[in-house]
């Protein structure tokens, strides 16, 4: 069964809808790519439909093994739909494990606007709500030392910085580790 979450709106902004990516996402997910800023600081090379459909079909197959669990987020709309946002995920390459990694990228027009900590709140109550049962005990999030923007979202979604982590290829620079506890106690490792 497809899982559809929801951000009310806040701070003025619209309230978000987070769904799983279809066909029809293509062509707005271009155009986010088309912004050097999300190439920027992200992996996620669509630069044009016949990519963007390949990314899509990662995303769904993410969906059938339990590893990838990607929503796109939606800036909801009156009547139904909605303009793309950004992307939150968490990633289980270990489904039985007790620890998740999230992740997230926000569309050019929609920055600044608190739609990646607000969406990134969602996917975490829900992952802790969700998957407690299976041992989920704590998510993690990693970003560049240098993103300032994602280490705001971190700490303004509860994701408190753990420490810094060395460059491994094919990222460039260090980064750091923020971590969000299910029960609120230590990580056990």
């Amino acid at each position: 069964m497809p899982v559809v979450l929801r951000a009310e709106a806040a701070d003025g902004g619209p309230s978000l809808l987070l769904r799983s990516w279809t066909d029809s996402d293509a062509d707005a997910l271009v155009e986010a790519y088309r912004d050097p800023v999300l190439r920027a600081w992200t992996r996620l090379g669509v630069p044009d439909a016949e990519a963007a459909a390949h990314w899509v079909e990662v995303q769904r197959a993410g969906w059938e093994s339990g590893t990838r669990l990607s929503f796109a987020v939606l800036e909801e709309e009156p009547g139904g739909g909605g303009r793309l946002a950004g992307n939150v995920v968490l990633k289980r390459p270990e489904p039985a494990g007790p620890a998740g990694e999230v992740g997230y990228w926000t569309a050019a027009h929609a920055r600044g606007r608190g739609v990646a900590p607000r969406a990134l709140q969602v996917l975490t109550d829900w992952v802790f709500e969700s998957f407690a049962a299976g041992g989920v005990e704590y998510l993690e999030l990693m970003h560049q030392v240098d993103n300032t923007a994602s280490c705001r979202v971190a700490e303004k979604a509860g994701y408190g910085f753990e420490r810094i982590l060395p460059a491994v290829p094919p990222f460039p620079r260090d980064g750091h580790l923020h971590l969000r506890w299910a029960a609120g106690g230590p990580v056990r490792g």
